[in-house]
């Protein structure tokens, strides 16, 4: 699985219960009982990879990175769309769980398009390995916790209450394209200007797979294009590639030509 035990320590008793759950679902004692299970059922390795996913979401999660992101990268990002003669603007939210944060990025896209002639097409990918996020994503109802961070003018425009919370209107829903892939074994065939991969892979993978994937985004990652983790994260040795912009912010640049 190569995870990194350390980076689990502000949800390690969340995902404690899910494995001791999972320990009396199977009738066994202890952990030592459970580790003699997984050397000798494989298929079992999936389902403690599941356990220990971590599906923390919300509309504009950490304030301050996103209205950074709105006032100084997209700018910046839309320009070079401009100078390069592209069509569009492409961007991937990687570990989108229930779609709070690509969702984020396409509601700021469409209403700054809405008083910024200039502001290209989009497209926003966005991926998980879970299935079950991945539907809740898709359905787009939300409670108020998920909602409560965003500009109320945002929320009166992208969101219709319903009994059961806020539903994004279909406006911004079908602006996000969702894949069921899981970042550890693959990736979308096409390049982007901004990868978002907050709190994932630069926490909770092990140091020899971040690097792996770091090497794998910057393939992706168009030239001058951003590169978007979490503020509390740091990267591995990047390289030449990439420089960094915004890194009290969690932003960097892949270098141009």
């Amino acid at each position: 699985m190569r995870m990194s035990w350390p980076g689990y320590r502000k949800v390690r008793r969340q995902v404690c219960k899910r494995i001791t759950r999972r320990l009396h679902a199977l009738g066994l004692a202890g952990l030592a009982h459970y580790r003699e299970y997984l050397e000798t059922t494989s298929e079992e390795w999936s389902t403690l990879d599941s356990l220990c996913r971590v599906t923390i979401s919300r509309f504009y999660r950490d304030r301050i990175v996103f209205d950074h992101l709105f006032d100084v990268v997209l700018p910046c990002l839309t320009e070079q769309v401009r100078v390069r003669s592209a069509n569009r603007l492409d961007a991937w939210s990687i570990g989108c769980a229930s779609g709070e944060e690509p969702y984020t990025l396409a509601i700021s896209l469409i209403l700054r398009a809405d008083t910024v002639p200039a502001q290209p097409p989009f497209t926003i990918i966005a991926s998980d390995a879970d299935l079950g996020m991945l539907a809740r994503a898709q359905a787009a109802c939300y409670d108020w916790s998920s909602v409560k961070a965003l500009p109320r003018d945002w929320l009166r425009a992208a969101f219709d209450r319903a009994d059961h919370g806020y539903c994004l209107r279909s406006r911004y829903r079908e602006r996000v394209r969702f894949l069921h892939q899981d970042i550890r074994t693959a990736l979308p065939g096409r390049h982007f200007d901004m990868v978002l991969c907050r709190n994932l892979v630069f926490t909770y993978f092990d140091a020899e797979l971040q690097s792996a994937i770091l090497e794998k985004l910057l393939v992706r990652l168009r030239p001058g294009g951003a590169l978007i983790i979490g503020k509390h994260e740091s990267l591995p040795a990047r390289g030449r590639a990439l420089a960094a912009w915004f890194p009290k912010l969690g932003t960097y640049r892949r270098e141009p030509h």
